[in-house]
């Protein structure tokens, strides 16, 4: 195919359906993209886009162009990543999406220690407060808190992790549910919550909740700031060491992390080490947190 860049923010620009999805997958502005798009169709002599208030949809000549750029794609990025394989330790960028627990409190570790073992490799963490997009390539590979049902993906277990009840330390800690009456929940922005998973406030909601975000770091903060109660993951604890759990008989949840890639990534040897690397790291670093925190409740000396 003609200049592969410009094939390459052709297919970004199509996965995304417009310039502004296509445009921090490219690390470009959308007027850049846009210029770029222009050229494209000039070189190829059509139209390869329909533009709308609704987004870019592609032309028969788009679709057609689509299905050969695809076909093309996975040779090329294959005999890159080979290449780049072949040396002594692994490089390049990947980015890796996850939703902001992970990425707060887990990946940025996990992320140092691999690049401290491969200079050469260049990580970037995505965090959102929604599931990542594989298929329009958001990222490289994703986190995420349920096995998704769809879609031509990779999906491989990582690790399940404790949630329990916690609030500020000081005066009396409640011994029953019904001591936290008056207390303001805190907890996700009800109509925010992007996963069924994270929807575990059940009746300790049901007069609504009082101090809410879609951020996991966020609502730390809120329980650190006031006299709040909320659902915490055991892993974020030791990062708020004015947090204490309480009532764990009473309110214990486990929930999982799903790694997810894209199937066409299959034959990546370079992105199936990351990935393992990534998923032995996460799931030291879940029970060295959690182990500091049983240690920490019960008088226990942590190693630093």
């Amino acid at each position: 195919m003609r200049n592969w860049d410009d094939v390459r923010v052709f297919l970004a620009v199509a996965r995304a359906r417009g310039l502004t999805g296509a445009a921090p997958v490219l690390r470009m502005d959308p007027a850049t993209v846009s210029r770029r798009v222009a050229r494209f169709e000039a070189a190829l002599g059509a139209a390869l886009f329909l533009k709308s208030p609704q987004g870019y949809q592609l032309t028969d000549t788009g679709q057609r162009v689509l299905a050969e750029a695809e076909a093309a794609e996975g040779p090329l990025l294959r005999a890159i990543e080979q290449g780049e394989a072949s040396g002594p330790g692994l490089s390049g960028q990947v980015r890796i999406g996850a939703p902001d627990g992970c990425a707060n409190y887990l990946l940025p570790q996990v992320c140092a220690a691999l690049q401290k073992q491969h200079p050469a490799l260049e990580l970037q963490i995505l965090a959102l407060p929604r599931v990542v997009n594989l298929s329009q390539r958001e990222a490289d590979m994703a986190i995420t808190v349920s096995r998704p049902e769809a879609g031509r993906l990779m999906v491989q277990k990582v690790v399940d992790y404790q949630l329990h009840l916690a609030m500020r330390q000081g005066g009396p800690m409640p011994q029953t549910l019904g001591d936290l009456t008056g207390r303001p929940v805190v907890g996700y922005i009800p109509d925010m919550i992007f996963d069924r998973e994270l929807d575990y406030l059940g009746t300790l909601a049901a007069d609504g909740v009082q101090l809410a975000s879609n951020s996991v770091a966020v609502q730390l903060q809120m329980l650190r700031a006031g006299q709040g109660v909320g659902i915490v993951h055991d892993f974020a604890l030791p990062f708020a060491p004015e947090l204490r759990r309480v009532l764990t008989e009473a309110v214990s949840l486990t929930r999982s992390f799903y790694l997810v890639r894209h199937a066409a990534d299959r034959s990546s040897e370079r992105l199936g080490r990351i990935a393992d690397a990534l998923v032995g790291g996460l799931r030291a670093e879940v029970l060295r947190l959690e182990q500091e925190v049983v240690l920490t409740e019960g008088g226990g000396v942590v190693d630093p």
